[in-house]
């Protein structure tokens, strides 16, 4: 029995060398492989490679061919190109979930942060935001510590701080291509619904969920009312959204940069590290270090 794998590499720009020792990469696992393409952009170049390995004997074969795969591609793969190895199954899925984190994600900013430069508490939030982002403090701890520091605030900031915030490059872009091909977009963020709900209604998501900052008598209280969405209730609204959607776990995609999206990358089909904190690219299945976010649409094959 074969399990058919997909590697598409990416980069600014792809020398010949570069897709010679991925093939030579791919040969010395044991991938056969079927066809290739180049593909790409002024922004990146890709190369895709489709072929076939052998299954190990047992019923994990197919996960530990694909992470023996993927531990290859990342310690021997050439420098500065990013390396996905996905299976076949997931890219000619006909309906894929995307599930994606909002701040340095789908944005480019960290709306804890713009909020924070309004109470004159820029820095000490984001010393915070980058202890949680790494692992190293409790997200829900944490959010409520950076939140208390917006007590008092005019409730106004929120909309002066929507009108800062940046989509990601090439993020309407991933979408647009996601929903055009019948697929189901969802993102779930540690953010803010009053900054968050413009924004997924105008690029028409499927599906968003984020925290909801207290506000009374027309200012900001310090507080979040409801359920604190942390690493465990985003892997949490994936597993729900998508069994909603009647879409196997397998035939989703997560994208994130920070130890509060670990649950989701781990659960889904295949999780995608966006310019993320080393922590995060050590355990996910393939990472992006290009500012596009719109490489994901050749991981996911669409």
């Amino acid at each position: 029995m074969n399990l058919f794998v997909t590697a598409v590499s990416y980069a600014p720009k792809l020398a010949l060398p570069d897709v010679q020792r991925l093939r030579a990469l791919l040969g010395a696992a044991g991938v056969t492989l079927d066809a290739e393409t180049r593909t790409g952009d002024s922004r990146f170049e890709v190369y895709t490679a489709d072929g076939s390995v052998e299954l190990a004997s047992g019923p994990d074969g197919g996960e530990a061919a694909l992470a023996g795969l993927r531990r290859s591609a990342a310690d021997h793969g050439p420098a500065g190109v990013d390396t996905a190895i996905v299976p076949a199954s997931l890219r000619k899925a006909q309906r894929k979930f995307l599930i994606m984190d909002v701040d340095s994600t789908l944005i480019q900013q960290e709306v804890i942060e713009l909020l924070a430069a309004y109470a004159g508490k820029r820095d000490e939030v984001t010393a915070v935001t980058e202890a949680a982002m790494r692992g190293e403090l409790d997200f829900a701890q944490s959010l409520h510590a950076r939140v208390a520091v917006l007590a008092g605030l005019p409730a106004d900031v929120v909309d002066s701080v929507r009108a800062e915030v940046k989509l990601s490059l090439g993020a309407a872009e991933l979408v647009a291509a996601f929903r055009a091909a019948g697929h189901v977009v969802a993102v779930v963020s540690g953010g803010f619904n009053q900054i968050l709900q413009p924004i997924a209604e105008g690029l028409g998501l499927d599906y968003w969920v984020a925290n909801d900052l207290e506000i009374t008598d027309g200012a900001l209280t310090g507080k979040v009312v409801g359920e604190v969405i942390d690493r465990a209730a985003k892997e949490k609204y994936l597993r729900e959204w998508a069994a909603r959607e009647g879409i196997p776990l397998a035939q989703t995609i997560a994208v994130g940069d920070g130890a509060n999206d670990l649950d989701m990358l781990g659960a889904a089909g295949i999780g995608v590290a966006f310019n993320a904190k080393p922590a995060v690219r050590a355990v996910a299945d393939a990472a992006v270090n290009l500012p596009y976010l719109d490489a994901v649409r050749h991981i996911a094959g669409v």
